[in-house]
């Protein structure tokens, strides 16, 4: 795989990989943050946040026209003892601290909704077993609304599974109170005509750690919007990502880490696989360092891999610096086709192709998927990929 830095915006290399770099986060907005939906003009995909998106495939969801049906999502959450798991009022003061929404569908979400899930973990308890919230969706149109807090010195693992088919814009907060410590799983794996649009937007605490791992297989559109600020120095953000594209699908990560405190770290991993016609990944990765974020140490990283003509890749990774006295900071994109060397070379000591290639796209995703830590999600995974593989050569 060829690596891709510092292209200038627009840039593309040959066949359908297209890969950009270095736009400024700024530019990037055609609003600024707001929690009103009416501060947001109604996207027609000229927009830069937009140019990418297939806005006639989001049911209504960007122009107001989606109207929410009884009835079409059901939320379950499976807690351990002692975590306490609510549902509250859109008036609840725990709503909206970790982060304000960035585009014109999650501030629908946010005026929309009417209930908010808000499960707190109390601090200084460290659970043993994940808290798992299981999203159903039942064919509807649905605003959706979480909060995860987390008390001082706290540490919980929270899976949260999409299934099923609905149209969907929703908001989760993750809030992390001063050396807390908390991994969330997010898995994507839709029917295929579901639409998904969400923010998921993380206040990490002082000298706090904050994982994310996002795993998208399903559904027809779906654009995640996962988010980090920091609230006090010493903070420690890992964002990983597994996305699989198949035919026809749009798959869209766009994130933003915000160093707006000195001392604080981040890194981002995103890997995906694509194959059919018309199957369209994009990967947004922008880190803004503020000027009073000194002592910064950051990197970003998205890999993508061609497994089949027709498909497209678009990955923009951005990263803007105001201060000059920071540890590190780095960013790469690096999009190939499927290689035949290692395919001959697994070949050529007696193992099958389809074989083969299994192990090679497994090999690929191997790193992400030992960021997990759930033994039932990861083989659910390698099954789903290898699912995915034999559709391919069916």
């Amino acid at each position: 795989m060829a690596e891709a830095q510092n292209i200038p915006v627009g840039s593309t290399t040959a066949g359908s990989i297209a890969v950009a770099a270095e736009s400024t986060v700024a530019t990037r907005m055609s609003a600024p943050p707001s929690f009103d939906v009416a501060d947001f003009p109604v996207p027609h995909g000229r927009e830069e946040e937009w140019r990418f998106t297939p806005l006639e495939r989001l049911r209504g969801l960007h122009d107001g026209t989606a109207t929410a049906t009884g009835g079409g999502l059901k939320v379950a959450v499976e807690a351990p003892e002692g975590v306490t798991v609510e549902t509250v009022g859109r008036d609840d003061a725990r709503i909206g601290r970790a982060g304000i929404p960035v585009d014109r569908v999650v501030a629908q979400a946010y005026s929309a909704f009417e209930q908010a899930s808000v499960v707190t973990v109390p601090k200084e308890t460290v659970l043993t077993e994940p808290i798992r919230i299981a999203v159903r969706g039942e064919g509807g149109t649905a605003y959706g609304h979480q909060v995860i807090e987390l008390g001082a010195f706290a540490e919980a693992l929270v899976v949260i599974d999409h299934t099923g088919d609905a149209v969907l814009a929703a908001n989760v907060e993750y809030v992390l109170g001063d050396g807390a410590k908390l991994t969330v799983v997010s898995v994507q794996d839709w029917d295929d005509k579901a639409v998904h649009v969400a923010q998921h937007s993380a206040l990490v605490g002082r000298d706090a750690s904050f994982k994310s791992v996002v795993v998208t297989f399903g559904g027809d559109v779906v654009r995640l919007h996962p988010r980090v600020v920091y609230a006090g120095p010493g903070g420690e953000a890992e964002l990983f990502g597994l996305y699989f594209t198949d035919a026809g699908q749009h798959q869209e990560h766009r994130l933003l880490v915000d160093h707006n405190v000195p001392h604080c770290t981040s890194n981002v991993v995103y890997k995906g696989a694509l194959q059919g016609v018309d199957a369209h990944a994009v990967w947004i990765g922008d880190v803004l360092i503020e000027a009073k974020a000194e002592g910064t140490d950051t990197y970003e990283m998205n890999r993508n891999l061609v497994l089949t003509d027709g498909a497209r890749v678009d990955s923009v990774p951005n990263l803007e610096i105001e201060t000059g006295e920071i540890v590190g900071a780095g960013h790469a994109s690096a999009t190939g086709r499927f290689d035949d060397e290692q395919l001959f070379y697994l070949m050529a000591r007696g193992i099958p192709e389809q074989d083969a290639r299994r192990l090679v796209v497994r090999g690929f995703f191997a790193e992400l998927v030992q960021q997990i830590g759930v033994p039932d999600i990861e083989e659910r995974l390698i099954a789903k990929i290898e699912e995915e593989l034999e559709a391919a050569v069916a």
